[in-house]
Parts: C-alpha cells; sequence; structure tokens
C-alpha cells in the first residue's frame, strides 16, 4: 500500500466512489510561548480555508497526551484517541488521507498513530495544503460517526530502553536538525546532545524545495548511506515524536520498515542518569 498521495491522485479519489475521509492536523513546532508570543494556532489556520469534507485535528490534544515525564508529545490515551477519529468520521474500512501546511511532521503523527493503532489505509498528502490546487471550503463538515477501534500494541513502539538497545545493535536515527543533534543549540529541551550511537539524519533532506517527498529511489540511497541495510533493525527519534513520525513515513515510501521512540529527546534528555553524547560523533 501506498503511503503517501498526490494532490492530482486525490483530487480523482474525491471525485469518485468511496471517497477518503480527510484530516487536516495543521500544526508548527513553536518557541512563541518562550518568547512571549502568541503560539501557531491551527484550528483558525483551518477555518480560513480547508480542504472539503475535511475535519480538523487537534495534535497537541487528541494526537498526544499532556506534556510531562514522557515527554512533550507522549502517546495519547487510547479512549480519547479512538473517540476522536469516530468524531472525524474514521472508520475501519474507510481510506483516510491526512495533510497539514506542508511540512508533512504533523500529518505523519496522525498518519503513524492510525496505522500503529492498526488502520490498514492511511496516506499522507504528499506536500501538504500547498500542494492543493483545488477548491477550499471554511464550514466545518458534519461527519457520520466512524467505527475505528484503536488497537494498542507494542510492535513498532520503542522506550528509551529501546531506543539504546537499537543504538546499540541495529541503526538509530535522530530527525532532529544537526545543531540539535550536536549539542550546538538547544532551543526546548533542558540537554542538547543525542542518545549515544544514534545517526544524525535530518528528516528535512527527505524533502525537496516544494515539501514533497524525494522519489523512493533516491530515499532509499540516501538511507543506505546512513547505515541502513537488510535486516538492520532501524529506530527512530526527534525532539518529541513528531517529526521522527515523518522519518519513519520517509523509510517507508524507501520499503524500510522503522520503529519510532515517541518520548524522544523530550523523555530522554529530562532523566539525568540518562547518556548523553555530543558533536558530530555518534558515540
Amino acid at each position: 500500500m501506498n503511503v503517501i498521495i498526490s494532490a492530482s491522485e486525490l483530487a480523482a479519489e474525491l471525485a469518485g466512489g468511496g471517497p477518503p475521509v480527510l484530516l487536516d492536523v495543521r500544526w508548527r513546532l513553536s518557541t512563541a510561548a518562550a518568547a512571549g508570543e502568541p503560539p501557531f494556532d491551527g484550528r483558525a489556520a483551518y477555518r480560513e480555508g480547508h480542504l472539503p469534507g475535511a475535519v480538523f485535528v487537534d495534535l497537541e490534544r487528541e494526537l498526544a497526551a499532556a506534556p510531562g515525564g514522557r515527554g512533550r508529545h507522549p502517546l495519547p490515551d487510547p479512549e480519547e484517541f479512538g473517540a476522536a477519529m469516530r468524531r472525524a468520521g474514521v472508520s475501519a474500512g474507510t481510506p483516510v488521507v491526512v495533510y497539514d501546511d506542508g511540512t508533512g511532521w504533523a500529518a505523519a503523527r496522525a498518519w503513524w498513530l492510525l496505522r500503529w493503532t492498526g488502520h490498514p489505509d492511511v496516506r499522507v498528502l504528499d506536500g501538504g495544503l500547498p500542494s492543493w490546487d483545488g477548491p477550499l471550503e471554511t464550514a466545518p463538515p458534519e461527519p457520520a460517526e466512524g467505527d475505528f477501534v484503536p488497537a494498542w500494541g507494542a510492535a513498532g513502539l520503542l522506550d528509551a530502553d529501546g531506543a539504546a538497545e537499537v543504538a546499540r545493535t541495529g541503526l538509530l536515527l535522530d530527525a532532529r536538525a544537526g545543531e540539535r543533534y550536536r549539542g550546538e543549540v538547544e532551543p526546548i529541551d533542558p540537554v542538547g546532545g543525542h542518545i549515544p550511537g544514534a545517526v544524525s539524519a535530518p528528516t528535512t533532506e527527505n524533502t525537496g524545495p516544494d515539501g514533497r517527498f524525494l522519489p523512493a529511489g533516491e530515499l532509499a540511497a540516501r538511507f543506505r548511506e546512513l547505515g541502513v541495510s537488510t535486516g538492520k533493525r532501524v529506530g527512530v527519534y526527534c525532539g518529541s515524536g513528531v517529526s521522527g513520525a515523518h522519518e519513519v513515513l520517509a523509510l517507508a515510501v524507501a520499503g524500510v520498515p522503522a520503529e519510532l521512540y515517541v518520548g524522544s529527546w523530550s523523555e530522554w534528555s529530562s532523566d539525568p542518569e540518562r547518556p548523553v553524547a555530543v558533536g558530530p560523533d555518534p558515540q
């Protein structure tokens, strides 16, 4: 199954029989609060215009639990996540397409959560809303209640100990910007640096200037250069499990299965007992 869909392909599916459920997950990583500025308001952007029939999903409230010891965007409560998806019209037998404002990070978080909890057909709009040249709507839809019940499992999910194990025995990719990996800057979390053994792999290098993913062959070549090989266990982390989901999506485009450490650096760095590496070298 394809994990991404182009705007032209989506337009054709919306015009045909059995259109997918559309989820609008506009969100941006923001340090505005620390500077006393209002953060990005995805719901307000949604009201200004969204894909026809799309339902807004709040990443902070519906795709994550409250920040705390498990990180800034820990897994949401299973019951609350399932209820939010059903309110949005998500059913197990209906395709779902998720989009955001172009970075793909928030859409990937929704994609990963739905796939991880058992939905069989979820795709991300490649390039997000900026790639769409069709009409937009401002009125929110009233979708019929869906029937999707998430199946909470363990496969594909890493905790801190699991991430450390993958860093030792497999390949753990750090999806953050290189300067955060090296510990040169840390605008959000209490400590700079990376998990010892992790390899720097900024997720921004998986897309072109238009926000669309590089071709699958180019992505596969990039990941091979980073150390991906047949049979090797691959894990991904980032700051709080959002851009890391985008890297997992890029790996899926390239045909590489990967696990996500949702707590990521925000959880790892909160424990002073966990080791921290700095500089360009993984160790």
